[in-house]
């Protein structure tokens, strides 16, 4: 037996230790937020994705009664980029998470789902994309979707 350890870098920001870009992609992120459609959780994510020509797509979650049929923020804004802008990376994902009337003091992680299409994402493109997430408190970022996702399943896997 052999027993291996798996770590991840994360930085810790406060709101004006963030650079412009950030701090742009970020703050459209919490706007998402009054966006979403979520009736059953109460819980609003609001998700913004810079991509590399410069453009803000969008995204909010979007709940369902039949709960497999909602969407979660951050793959209703990748999915959107790469519907309107098919060959173009996205450079920074972030996200930001609202319930109770305010934002969560501490920052929410994306759902595994999320994190395979993020993942996807960065694949697709051959490129890393960074990844934000907002808490009242303190912003983490991540320099790829890997980093939230070390075990990777892509294309490879798929062909042996």
């Amino acid at each position: 037996m052999k027993e291996c350890n798996l770590t991840t870098k994360m930085r810790v920001y406060q709101w004006d230790e963030l650079d412009a870009d950030q701090q742009r992609v970020l703050a459209i992120a919490k706007e998402q937020v009054q966006r979403s459609y979520c009736p059953y959780s109460h819980f609003h994510v609001g998700a913004a994705a810079l991509l590399e020509n410069g453009e803000i797509i969008r995204g909010c979650n979007q709940e369902n009664a039949a709960y497999p049929s909602g969407l979660c923020a951050e793959r209703s804004a990748l999915f959107a980029a790469g519907a309107q802008y098919p060959e173009v990376p996205v450079l920074k994902l972030a996200i930001a998470c609202y319930t109770g009337g305010h934002f969560t003091d501490e920052p929410g992680a994306p759902c595994g789902a999320c994190r395979q299409v993020m993942l996807e994402s960065e694949h697709r493109y051959g490129g890393k994309m960074e990844i934000l997430l907002y808490g009242e408190k303190e912003t983490y970022v991540f320099d790829s979707a890997a980093d939230l996702l070390p075990l990777i399943f892509v294309k490879e896997n798929l062909l042996g």
